[in-house]
């Protein structure tokens, strides 16, 4: 007898907190009662979980398209019905029945089944355009660097630059909301779009957690868990067939791992690749001010404190990240690593709030294969407080005085 209600609301709580808000040039949030212009077939076969392993099976499944509904924005109803129809007819009722509460792989479907005049007539008569982008995962397939996966397909491309050019004809926003796995491409067309709001893959109460998103009911407060590159020549492992997909290719026995300890951000960091949008990176739709950064080393223990102050205009979280950079040694170490990190209460505007984290010293370490020990070299470390691992707003150091060394 599970308690289902309660698993409703934490499910809703952690798709809150972890909605990233990747760009947004004045189009969120929404006003109360905006009407919506919903594009591409996720609004229906919005993707809440993983396949395999991460699947789930949920009371009930809320779509974007029934939270937005429930959430009182004026979404077109004949542009959604063209939608749903189209879903319904390629799927049937009993496919979307196992897809939302048993197990079922569906194949993507072409997502610009509008005209480029339908576009046009619902640009005139809605305040702005929200395109779903969705992404399925499961055990089983690798994501690939290929065209409706990591790249947008032909007919998701299509569909994104029909809704700019009419929406933006008439002054209107577009917004991108991404029901994806991971990382897809950006670069090529996030200029076409005014926000680009990332839900991952939300769980049962999807829908919901859009809406009050879109509406600002819930500041988005999450941060990138993985950089997300320009383009996938710039991922460590696409540097050789070995690494990526393997030997051979059509069919991989044998696979080399080559990123050695410069994993995610640690590659692009040291070697300044520039990336889409940066590990740690995740807007608001407010603004924080960090101050008074401060140190203490005791027994063994950095102890680090900073202010983070609501500047802007509305409630919202903060996740404070703590960077360490190493001093130059005989062993091998990244520009910088993540050593802790801490999101805030909900702070009012002019609201401020201390953070505070410890780090081992110890945990400083990096393995020295010829002693076969952990160590942690002497020298001058660099603490690196900031909102993204690109954007670090406060600097200290502090000394380890002699060599520390610990047994595997």
């Amino acid at each position: 007898k599970p308690d289902l209600e309660a698993h409703a609301k934490l499910a809703y709580e952690a798709a809150a907190e972890g909605v990233v808000l990747l760009k947004n040039d004045g189009a969120l949030p929404l006003g109360e009662g905006a009407r919506v212009a919903l594009f591409g077939t996720g609004q229906v076969e919005t993707i809440k979980g993983g396949m395999g392993s991460g699947h789930t099976h949920p009371k009930y499944v809320v779509t974007i398209l029934d939270g937005l509904r429930e959430r009182g924005l004026r979404v077109d109803e004949e542009l959604s019905s063209i939608y749903r129809d189209y879903v319904l007819s390629k799927r049937g009722r009993e496919f979307l029945e196992r897809f939302y509460h048993c197990e079922a792989y569906p194949e993507p479907l072409p997502q610009d089944i509008v005209s480029e005049a339908q576009v046009a007539e619902f640009a005139r008569r809605n305040d702005v355009a929200v395109v779903v982008i969705t992404r399925i995962s499961g055990e089983g397939w690798d994501r690939r660097p290929v065209e409706g996966d990591f790249y947008l397909s032909p007919s998701e491309r299509r569909l994104i630059e029909m809704v700019s050019r009419s929406f933006r004809a008439l002054g209107k926003k577009v917004v991108a909301v991404l029901n994806v796995c991971g990382p897809i491409e950006v670069v090529s067309w996030r200029d076409l779009v005014d926000a680009i709001l990332v839900v991952w893959l939300p769980g049962q109460e999807a829908g919901r957690v859009v809406a009050d998103v879109l509406l600002g009911r819930v500041n988005p407060s999450g941060k990138l868990p993985t950089t997300w590159p320009r383009d996938w020549r710039d991922v460590p492992a696409a540097k050789s067939p070995e690494c990526y997909p393997g030997v051979p290719p059509e069919n991989p026995q044998r696979v080399r791992y080559c990123e050695g300890i410069y994993v995610g951000y640690r590659y692009y960091d040291t070697f300044n690749v520039e990336p889409a949008y940066p590990f740690g990176h995740g807007l608001s739709y407010t603004r924080f001010e960090y101050s008074d950064l401060k140190l203490e080393v005791r027994d063994g223990t950095v102890r680090v404190s900073v202010r983070v102050k609501n500047v802007g205009e509305r409630p919202g979280k903060e996740v404070v990240q703590v960077y360490v950079r190493a001093p130059r040694g005989k062993l091998d170490k990244p520009f910088q690593e993540l050593k802790a990190f801490r999101k805030t209460r909900l702070l009012a505007p002019g609201e401020s709030e201390v953070v505070e984290v410890e780090i081992r010293v110890r945990d400083l370490a990096s393995f020295d294969e010829g002693e076969g020990v952990w160590l942690v070299e002497p020298g001058t470390y660099e603490v690196r407080v900031g909102s993204s691992s690109r954007d670090i707003r406060l600097t200290a150091t502090f000394t380890v005085e002699k060599e520390l060394k610990y047994k595997p």
